[in-house]
């Protein structure tokens, strides 16, 4: 069984470890497996951050991207944002941080709502 705080930070090392492989290493194998390695941190944080959602599924809109693809959103930003700088074009370092300013703010966002909170039941007696 893994402590608490290395499991918190699995999903992050996943997706920091798959980050340096795409941005650092030149080998198309090395970056095939750094996205891979980018999408199952993406994937277990979405899984968590699904459980720990504190919002009704009542008040939650539905909206026309698929939810599988929605979760994924802020990650996908990121991941995004490495690819273009890849690219090494003159507007690259620019459109690669309005990526990254966006998935920031969606996580931001989203992290409001996806937090544990006890629920206390009394019963009257």
């Amino acid at each position: 069984m893994l402590s608490k705080p290395i499991y918190e930070a699995l999903p992050y090392g996943y997706l920091l470890l798959g980050g340096l492989a795409i941005s650092l290493l030149d080998s198309a194998i090395a970056q095939s497996a750094g996205i891979v390695l980018f999408l199952a941190g993406s994937k277990i944080y979405s899984l968590r951050s699904d459980n720990r959602r504190t919002d009704l599924k009542s008040r939650r809109k539905k909206g026309i991207i698929p939810r599988f693809i929605y979760e994924h959103m802020p990650t996908l930003y990121l991941l995004g944002a490495l690819l273009v700088l890849k690219l090494e074009s003159t507007h690259s370092p620019v459109i690669s941080l309005v990526l990254v300013s966006y998935a920031a703010y969606l996580a931001l966002r989203r992290s409001q709502y996806r937090k544990h909170k006890i629920v206390k039941v009394e019963i009257a007696s």
